[in-house]
């Protein structure tokens, strides 16, 4: 886990006998993410507009994220005052009444200027419930070095054949090089995000039209198949504790060859800061089978207030900063325009200083308009969501497949047992909520 970074802000002495301002804390939880240490390591920028205000900071490695601020808005533990959260939790919770809608972001946030797809994911009924910190989508990045070397040519939108067959051709072990790198780590935002999208590419649904568990199909047979043989032919060793963070640690000293994952790891990839092979990476999107679907999912990290928070005026001031243009601004004088927080904003798609220095604007805003969270599989389904079902049970049941997935991938058990495993813990779970009969 990252070290946690706060930003605590006096406040001056005021002259004569007018009394000092009330200080307010808000106490925010986040993710371990490079964009969101990045915003922490900023806060003094709000702070000092802001000086009765203090920032105090819980950071936290993504699973364990989701599962305290769950606990916390369930139980209206009031732990924290601005939460991040994530597409999924977003429209759930607004209906349950758990988050404060933000309806007094200033006159100059420009609401419009969201991205239509980003904007109706965090939206209910019109009103925005969480602002995007990033937006995101998924595709290939990959070593030009490697793929010029091996004789290859990534296509703007490779199949899964091809991915495969790469992966399996620049694998060089003995050089500690391997073909691809993928999300093995459980969790329904780790390993499941990443295998729920691959299996809408081979043509594969979590429910049928009668919420029916589906893990029994041919077509997740062949994704689960197809992942496992592959990680083990050509992925790195340790594969089933390997989340997004860990990948990309990976991926920046020269491990991978190629790494399918989250759209706002490319400007991680290429910030040679960072990255040993920063200038040696290309974009496409994410693979297909040739059925309509690619292996790309929807996902924005975003900040919300949850009803339980006494501060919500000062909580939305904090939203306000630091998803809005001026922010962005800020992270590119201080950082270039290539690292700031990316596909939430038209305008950033517009702007040719970015555009210049991000080749891979292009593929990021193409991968997230082809996402479709009303239409994510190949056959019909009665849920809405990409990489997961928009509904309550999901975070539970889709954990628990997660660990069944990620034993597969250990070698710990069989595609198989998996496979009858997560149908019958989904059956299980669905029967008690009342789904199925």
């Amino acid at each position: 886990m990252k070290k946690v970074l706060g930003a605590v802000c006096g406040v001056s002495a005021l002259l004569f006998s007018v009394p000092s301002m009330a200080e307010t804390t808000l106490t925010i939880a986040t993710v371990n993410n490079s964009d969101m240490i990045r915003m922490q390591g900023l806060t003094s920028e709000f702070t000092a507009k802001n000086p009765d205000i203090t920032v105090k900071w819980v950071t936290l490695e993504e699973n364990v994220l989701r599962q305290r601020v769950t606990t916390d808005i369930a139980t209206k533990g009031g732990q924290f005052d601005v939460l991040t959260i994530g597409t999924y939790e977003v429209p759930i919770w607004a209906k349950k009444g758990w988050l404060v809608p933000l309806a007094n972001l200033g006159a100059d946030y420009d609401v419009a200027d969201l991205l239509p797809k980003i904007k109706d994911a965090v939206s209910v009924d019109g009103k925005l419930y969480a602002a995007p910190f990033y937006g995101e989508s998924s595709m290939v990045m990959y070593r030009t070095d490697l793929f010029e070397k091996a004789g290859l040519k990534m296509p703007e939108s490779p199949t899964w054949d091809f991915v495969i067959d790469a992966a399996k051709k620049v694998t060089d072990k003995d050089a500690g090089i391997y073909g691809i790198c993928l999300r093995g780590k459980a969790g329904w935002g780790e390993n499941m995000a990443f295998l729920t999208a691959m299996s809408n590419s081979y043509g594969a649904r979590w429910f049928d039209e009668k919420w029916e568990p589906q893990f029994n199909s041919p077509e997740w047979k062949k994704t689960l198949t197809t992942y496992v043989d592959l990680m083990k032919q050509a992925g790195p060793p340790g594969a089933s504790s390997n989340g997004f963070n860990e990948n990309l640690a990976l991926f920046n000293a020269g491990k991978c060859a190629m790494w399918i994952d989250a759209t706002v790891a490319a400007s991680m990839v290429t910030n040679p800061k960072d990255s040993k092979v920063a200038d040696k990476v290309g974009f496409a999107l994410a693979p297909n089978t040739g059925l309509g679907k690619n292996a790309n999912w929807l996902w924005a990290w975003s900040l919300a207030i949850p009803a339980g928070s006494k501060k919500s005026d000062a909580a939305e001031k904090f939203i306000a900063w630091a998803t809005s243009k001026d922010y962005t601004k800020l992270v590119a004088s201080k950082e270039g325009w290539s690292n700031v927080p990316p596909g939430t904003r038209t305008s950033l798609y517009q702007n040719p200083e970015y555009l210049k220095v991000a080749p891979f604007a292009k593929p990021t805003l193409a991968s997230i308009d082809a996402a479709d969270p009303n239409h994510p599989t190949v056959k019909p389904v009665p849920y809405v969501g990409v990489q997961y079902a928009a509904i309550p049970e999901f975070q539970g049941i889709g954990t628990q497949v997660g660990q069944q997935f990620s034993a597969a991938l250990s070698g710990s058990t069989t595609v198989d047992a998996a496979l009858s495993a997560a149908q019958s813990t989904t059956e299980r779970e669905m029967k008690r909520a009342g789904y199925i009969k």
